[in-house]
């Protein structure tokens, strides 16, 4: 174990954490004097709201991602470090990595996320995937593609419809966006690809806890989302609480009835909780974490008796503004990022008044169901349809990080609309046989 030394005596900013929060606080403190360090296990940043599409094979995951160190290779005061943060030594003001290097910090800024919660039910993960990570996103489309795969090769009715069968669990905006892309796969993308099935036969539901889709919004705006779904031919089905999920499907309670769908599928988009790194923090701190793990923070984003230690985006607990937490959003966290920044720069200029306390502005929520469908909320004005559609298309264009990545998404995203085609349709990892049926097998044996 050794601590790394830096050859500059400035102050030293430590961000954990290259998403939006972290990276958005490293550029925002280009021209700061400072020393900055930016820590990640991934080498690269990740526009997490497309994720979706990497899971769908609309697009590829090089262009959701671009490398941090390219990012930031202009940025003469910010260095890169690909590496995974065990644990935060608060009295020694020191990060340890797993490999036992410690990195010194004057200001630390924490923005290390959130992984998949499953609420007790921990061993649903390896039946139904969450998507958090370009992992997760490739998984999930080696699993829907190999369903279809795998019914053109079965013969048993029963078995068939259990393949072509994909439940989605939560119908937030990831879970929306998932259930449109896949029905719009079986109906469209796939159509005439196969020989044995009709791609369209699929059957996709979407299952919600809630009362609507998209909770988050308004009710006029829910029901159009649930429109356009029904219109997609989703199985939209909402005050249904999931009580297990196995290798053979989805058990839910709906209307005090019990329900079991057979499906071979099943995607988790349903919640998420806190990281162990943000627990051993507020451990560390004192600080108070709220029920899914979030840490509980100041009103400047700080915690609890160390002013020195910022806490920003998913892994935060924000409730002072409204009473209730900022939705884990991007947007929260690129302003939070900033008002951090600032606050840095703030108290190397001798200002050590209090400052204001963190303000968000919400310039609205959007949410696409499928082609030319899509629904936002941008500050009271409602929109959806093929208008909320372009709004979408046009912000999510303007957020990716490097202007390569706008070009290459809205190529493939022109290629898609005309065609309906999906390009990064391909299968990878472990790609296991099939499971066929004795009388399949016993077919293509005498073929």
């Amino acid at each position: 174990m050794h601590e790394q030394q830096l050859t500059s005596h400035q102050h030293h900013v430590v961000i954990i954490g290259g998403g939006f929060g972290g990276l958005h606080a490293a550029l925002a403190l280009r021209n700061a004097p400072v020393q900055i360090t930016l820590i990640d296990r991934r080498n690269f940043h990740l526009f997490q709201p497309l994720l979706y599409q990497v899971a769908t094979g609309a697009l590829s995951p090089a262009n959701i991602a671009a490398p941090l160190r390219a990012i930031l290779h202009r940025q003469k005061n910010a260095r890169v470090l690909l590496g995974e943060v065990a644990r935060i030594n608060v009295t020694e003001r020191a990060v340890q990595l797993a490999d036992g290097e410690r990195i010194a910090y004057d200001t630390l800024i924490v923005a290390a996320g959130v992984r998949h919660h499953y609420f007790g039910n921990d061993h649903w993960e390896a039946y139904a995937p969450g998507l958090k990570s370009i992992e997760d996103a490739t998984e999930i489309r080696r699993r829907v593609l190999l369903a279809f795969e795998a019914a053109e090769r079965e013969t048993d009715p029963e078995k068939i419809d259990r393949l072509l069968t994909f439940v989605v669990i939560g119908a937030g905006p990831t879970g929306v966006e998932l259930a449109g892309a896949l029905a719009e796969i079986a109906h469209f993308t796939l159509r005439g690809n196969f020989r044995h099935i009709n791609p369209a036969d699929a059957k996709v539901y979407l299952l919600e806890g809630g009362d609507r889709v998209l909770p988050s919004y308004v009710p006029s705006l829910s029901e159009k989302a649930k429109e356009a779904l029904t219109k997609l031919g989703v199985y939209v089905k909402t005050g249904a609480m999931v009580s297990d999920i196995t290798a053979e499907g989805v058990t839910y309670t709906m209307d005090g009835e019990t329900h079991t769908i057979s499906a071979s599928t099943v995607l988790w988009a349903a919640g998420v909780r806190g990281s162990e790194l943000g627990a051993q923090l507020a451990e560390a701190t004192h600080a108070t974490l709220d029920r899914v793990g979030r840490i509980m923070t100041e009103p400047d984003l700080t915690l609890p008796a160390h002013p020195e230690i910022f806490v920003i985006g998913d892994m935060a607990h924000y409730a002072h503004q409204t009473g209730k937490p900022l939705p884990g959003v991007a947007p929260v966290a690129m302003q939070q990022a900033a008002y951090v920044a600032a606050l840095i720069k703030r108290r190397l200029w001798g200002n050590t008044s209090a400052p204001k306390p963190f303000r968000y502005t919400d310039k609205g929520s959007m949410a696409t169901i499928g082609r030319a469908a899509a629904v936002a909320d941008i500050r009271g004005i409602h929109l959806w349809g093929f208008v909320g559609w372009v709004l979408w298309l046009f912000i999510h264009l303007m957020t990716l990080v490097r202007f390569q990545n706008r070009v290459l998404v809205l190529i493939q995203w022109a290629w898609s609309y005309f065609t309906r085609n999906r390009a990064a349709r391909l299968i990878t990892g472990t790609t296991a046989q099939p499971h066929l049926t004795p009388k399949a097998t016993k077919e293509i044996s005498q073929a």
